[in-house]
């Protein structure tokens, strides 16, 4: 078998980042060697690989599906939005520049196309099959021009491509349709059919709705997924919903002690890495939430600032908004406070930023005493080290280079009484270091929590993962998603009109 699949999608958010996962679990399950592909990615959520490289989390997750090691083949392109209209260009796990999007539209991205066949080619000639997620929708028809993850790697690797849309948001049939009418004849030969995600009820009263798309498109329908509660992992592009209040769907089994154990994490601009908080979410007991008002910091046990494309940024909005001193009283009264990459960085008494705001000189909130230089070199590594008491692994992803004068050492970072700053994510990912941490917070907030001892982290995404290869086992056509990946699209699919605008 050497076959591929690309996993498209209606709009944004419609599953195609988990579907591509589920399918991919389903095939290593089946004894398939498989590998995940996206050739080009926008996300502030990403990570380190063992070789140095930058790629996003959705395809490490992925790799982790496929019971790979993750590399920088696997998400040749990585966009990194610092902005409104400018994204750091991360090519083979490397930053090349900033680009604004008409600048990389305008020419720049065409150019990547040959460099993400090249990478797709390699992974299919070590691998029985790629299966390759798309970006957005790939009936964005103002970019088709220069599209190199829809419909540009399905025509240049002869990929099937199955569209997935979601109908809890309703009107999926008129989605499915639209996207196919609005592809070029050439296109749609590749659109092999439909999967639905996200169904609730009862699947015999969407059976004729099925039946009428198959009718007016002459492409079938793979599947109808269910919906699921906590599948929405590692997310590309950050939370989908209103910020505030937003509770990280966490663990229902009840705390091990007498109580809880509240996490706010402030949701700064250009947020990244919010993942770091899954660990914690995953602890029965602890209830994270995101916020952006200082009132909503008053009844937290610990107050999380995480990492951020835009440092600068996001401490000018920490106090306009007031959580600036909100954490200040919070540092001063010895409550906890812990600080990821930008947001160990911004804790500091100052910032020389030529590089990502390019301000300069800017104060510090001032709790650590560290001082912040941004070099233009990018710092990429897996360190591991203790703390604790305990083995901690994690990644490292930033420019900010931190010059620490006193404190307490913790991970690469420091710890001034309860204020703990680090560059580490991914660092609560160590079961035994963040049970340690749980209970120093614990301590420190005067609350009868004790962390659960059999908490697994990695064993709780295992199961995630073996619940979307379940997803695709039981509710999509396997026999026939197994044909569309090692045969390709069928021969003679109609052509939909009007298709693509001249």
């Amino acid at each position: 078998m050497s076959g591929g699949l690309l996993v498209a999608g209606t709009t944004s958010d419609a599953g195609k980042s988990v579907v591509t996962a589920g399918i991919c679990r389903w095939l290593v399950r089946q004894g398939v060697k498989v590998a995940p592909f996206k050739a080009q990615n926008m996300s502030l959520n990403s990570f380190v690989t063992r070789e140095g490289a930058e790629i996003g989390r959705a395809q490490a997750m992925q790799a982790q599906a496929c019971r790979v090691e993750p590399t920088a083949l696997m998400n040749p392109v990585l966009l990194k939005p610092g902005g409104e209209q400018s994204s750091q260009v991360v090519l083979l796990g490397k930053p090349v520049g900033e680009m604004t999007a008409r600048g990389y539209h305008g020419g720049r991205q065409q150019k990547l196309l040959g460099t993400v066949l090249d990478c797709l080619a390699e992974l299919r000639g070590t691998y029985d099959a790629v299966i390759c997620e798309g970006a957005g929708s790939p009936a964005e028809i103002n970019l088709r021009r220069t599209d190199i993850v829809n419909m540009g790697i399905a025509r240049g690797a002869r990929l099937p491509v199955l569209v997935v849309g979601d109908i809890d948001r309703g009107g999926v049939f008129a989605s499915f349709f639209g996207t196919v009418a609005l592809l070029s004849p050439e296109d749609q030969e590749l659109v092999a059919g439909f999967l639905v995600n996200k169904f609730r009820g009862d699947v015999s009263l969407l059976e004729p709705g099925l039946d009428m798309l198959h009718g007016l498109t002459g492409r079938r329908t793979y599947g109808v997924l269910p919906f699921r509660h906590g599948l929405g992992i590692d997310e590309e592009d950050g939370l989908r919903v209103s910020l505030r209040g937003t509770v990280r769907e966490s663990n229902t089994a009840p705390p091990v002690g007498e109580d809880v154990l509240r996490v706010a994490v402030c949701a700064v601009p250009l947020m990244s890495n919010f993942t770091d908080v899954d660990a914690l979410a995953a602890e029965p007991g602890v209830v994270v939430r995101f916020v952006d008002r200082p009132e909503e910091l008053a009844d937290a046990d610990l107050v999380v600032i995480p990492g951020t494309r835009g440092t600068v940024r996001a401490l000018e909005w920490l106090r306009e908004r007031g959580l600036a001193e909100a954490i200040l009283r919070r540092a001063a009264e010895q409550r906890p406070v812990l600080g990821i990459c930008g947001g160990f960085q911004l804790l500091g008494e100052h910032i020389e930023d030529e590089v990502e705001s390019r301000q300069g000189h800017v104060e510090g909130l001032g709790v650590l005493p560290v001082r912040v230089r941004f070099a233009r070199e990018k710092t990429l590594t897996r360190p591991e080290g203790e703390a604790l008491g305990e083995h901690v692994a994690g990644y490292e992803i930033h420019h900010g280079v931190a010059d620490i004068s006193g404190g307490t050492p913790f991970l690469d970072g420091c710890r001034v009484g309860q204020t703990w700053g680090t560059h580490w994510h991914g660092s609560l990912e160590s079961d035994g270091f963040r049970r340690a941490f749980l209970r120093e917070v614990a301590a420190a907030a005067g609350r009868r929590f004790v962390p659960a001892a059999d908490t697994s982290f990695a064993a709780l995404r295992e199961e995630q993962l073996d619940r979307l290869g379940d997803l695709i086992e039981q509710h999509a056509d396997t026999d026939a998603l197994w044909r569309l990946i090692e045969s390709g699209a069928p021969q003679g699919l109609p052509f939909i009109p009007p298709g693509a605008p001249a």
